[in-house]
């Protein structure tokens, strides 16, 4: 999965952002099933998906501190 550009995740709704940080969890778990049982190929893949939802985080951080302070 290519990462997406934080300018790319502004623009996805906070839906697309639900959606998109649950299938990296679930490959997140996958890739460390793997890595338990030695058949993993990439190690980098666990860290690329822990810094894609760490980003995504951040957005989804961001935007309800920005509705906090619109009140």
């Amino acid at each position: 999965m290519k990462a997406p550009k934080p300018s790319e995740l502004r623009a996805m709704t906070d839906e697309q952002l639900t959606l998109t940080i649950r299938d990296l969890e679930k490959s997140l778990f996958q890739l460390r099933f793997q890595s338990a049982t030695d058949r993993l190929e990439t190690p980098s893949e666990i860290r690329n998906h822990k810094r894609q939802i760490a980003r995504i985080k951040t957005v989804q951080r961001q935007r309800e501190l920005a509705k906090e302070n619109a009140k």
